[in-house]
């Protein structure tokens, strides 16, 4: 039975369900691992009640854990897109609304990190950011910046990394649009 009082789904049956409308919903590849941080990020189910519903999913071939690559991924089965698609209008909004945000924040988060790589280099003078910007296929940008301390290079790292795209697109659009700059000569 779900108490409305709590954040937190309080029945395994509830996170059962939970956990396969996420995975329906998902319509791509989780590891364990993946599906693990999604749970914890969403703060909507505890670890203990995570851990018995997996293994009670498992154990009635809702879902299955197939190894691809090294990576042991979950993958939903027959009967769990049925448990998903049934009985997910009785998992209140609320608990479906934040485990699929904590999935989009994940997996936006993952691919930022793909897209960026951010270190920093103390130097003698305070730190360098290098910053390098991915495409798919390629180095987009390289660029190192100063930052006269480590907390003040942190917070350089941080802000790039809340959006890599943006940017580089900010960058590239202050390059094109940069001037020679226009002297005024005063000729008295």
């Amino acid at each position: 039975m779900i108490d409305f009082g709590t954040t937190e789904l309080n029945s395994v049956h509830d996170v059962k369900v939970l956990i396969c409308y996420l995975l329906d919903k998902l319509k791509r590849p989780v590891t364990e691992e993946q599906l693990y941080e999604i749970v914890l990020d969403s703060e909507v189910i505890n670890y203990f009640y995570y851990t018995e519903a997996m293994g009670e999913l498992l154990k009635n071939q809702s879902i299955r854990q197939v190894s691809r690559g090294g990576e042991t991924y979950i993958e939903l089965e027959e009967k769990g897109h049925f448990g998903a698609d049934y009985f997910n209008e009785f998992i209140p909004y609320y608990f479906r609304k934040e485990i699929l945000k904590a999935a989009m924040y994940y997996f936006a988060r993952i691919k930022r990190e793909n897209d960026a790589e951010i270190t920093i280099e103390p130097t003698k003078n305070g730190c360098e950011v290098n910053c390098v910007i991915r495409d798919t296929e390629f180095d987009l940008m390289r660029i190192s910046l100063y930052a006269p301390d480590a907390d003040q290079a942190q917070v350089i790292k941080e802000k790039i990394m809340l959006n890599p795209a943006d940017f580089y697109r900010k960058v590239i659009g202050f390059a094109l649009d940069n001037e020679e700059e226009k002297l005024e000569i005063n000729v008295d």
